[in-house]
């Protein structure tokens, strides 16, 4: 069961639906919420009806900011909406106070996520106006009250942008995953993953409750014809095929020899073609 969370900054970016078709298949999140929709009214059915996804709540927005879409797929999770809650900064003492009296009233595992838009401690951020103390601290008091713990993370090490050359740069880390011991007890190795920023200045944050080992399978070899572009292959060639061996022999040490200096000369392309992606949209 997978859960991701992004502030998309809007959703009528032209990358918008690619980029949350492109999350669903590769992450298969059961819930996903997408806030700072900047959308309301009758387009908003229009855009999730064609995502992938079959169960969706909207919040309106407020003018041309704000709005939250939770989309889930009802096969796999019951979705019922409690409460909605004003997201601006004066508001948040109620929603602390709500979330309180949840907890309150229930002895259930559960998670709090979202975009919170406040640095907890110093080391969530980089530069910057410091910490807000007197916010941070009725944060905290309510995620003790709730008995909640940080989840962590992998991946960068920071959910937000502001885009600036570095002399002026400010990144934080905003979105974030809590969870009560209930649900550490029934889902232990849940974690949390900051994926690549794109088409926004917040990226994406998944939760896994129950992550998926990755076994790794002996691939067969296969020959690259792009190698042969490369001035440093012959001799990759000629150190497998001289030698006293035989024919098998020497194509088991050319499959070896050529692996190992695909992966040190080339690396994983796939991985490298994703970061340059995540680097000219935005990480």
């Amino acid at each position: 069961m997978n859960f991701i969370i992004w502030n998309s900054r809007g959703v009528l970016k032209p990358n918008f639906q690619g980029h949350i078709r492109n999350l669903a298949q590769e992450h298969n999140p059961t819930i996903l919420v997408v806030m700072e929709t900047k959308l309301g009214g009758d387009r908003v059915k229009a855009i999730t009806n064609k995502l992938p996804f079959d169960g969706a709540i909207h919040t309106n927005t407020i003018g041309f900011s704000s709005g939250l879409w939770l989309l889930w797929n009802s096969d796999l999770v019951d979705v019922e909406l409690l409460a909605k809650t004003d997201p601006r900064s004066e508001e948040r003492c109620i929603l602390w106070e709500n979330l309180t009296k949840v907890a309150e009233l229930h002895k259930l595992s559960w998670v709090l996520a979202g975009d919170f838009n406040e640095p907890l401690i110093d080391e969530d951020k980089f530069k910057g106006r410091g910490v807000n103390i007197n916010r941070s601290l009725a944060f905290k008091d309510c995620l003790d009250r709730c008995s909640m713990v940080d989840m962590g993370f992998s991946g960068l090490r920071y959910t937000w942008t502001n885009k600036r050359d570095f002399s002026n740069l400010i990144l934080e880390r905003i979105e974030k995953f809590f969870m009560n011991p209930d649900w550490c007890v029934i889902y232990p190795n849940a974690r949390v993953t900051h994926l690549p920023r794109c088409h926004s200045d917040h990226c994406p944050v998944l939760m896994e409750a129950l992550p998926v080992s990755i076994v790794k399978l002996i691939r067969p070899f296969r020959f690259q014809e792009f190698w042969l572009s490369d001035i440093s292959f012959p001799s990759i060639v000629s150190k497998a095929w001289n030698g006293n061996r035989d024919l098998a022999e020497s194509i088991d040490c050319f499959s070896e020899d050529a692996s190992a200096w695909n992966r040190n000369h080339f690396g994983n392309i796939h991985k490298r073609k994703k970061r340059s992606l995540a680097r000219i949209y935005g990480t």
